[in-house]
């Protein structure tokens, strides 16, 4: 499913027009780049959590040249999904 996709279906499902469900995701997806980037936590009950994980620097092969390379530190978001959204997998 793309964002387009995504779009028609929170419109179906919530009974809102495309631009109106496009313009709650976009509000949804920019709030929670925002608490990320400010290094909090977004919790969503029955879905998942968002975080950011602390990427340690270490040594690192360059595959082509086999020659030993440095790969800095760094932040990366993460998803830990919930029960209830493990559950509709399953």
């Amino acid at each position: 499913m793309n964002k387009t996709e995504l779009i028609n279906a929170i419109a179906e499902k919530a009974n809102l027009t495309k631009v109106d469900a496009k313009a709650a995701l976009d509000a949804t997806i920019e709030a929670v780049g925002e608490a990320l980037a400010q290094n909090d936590k977004v919790t969503l009950i029955g879905f998942g959590t968002f975080s950011v994980a602390e990427k340690g620097a270490r040594t690192g092969i360059n595959p082509k040249t086999k020659a030993k390379i440095e790969i800095p530190a760094r932040k990366a978001v993460k998803f830990k999904a919930g029960a209830e959204l493990n559950g509709k997998v399953k």
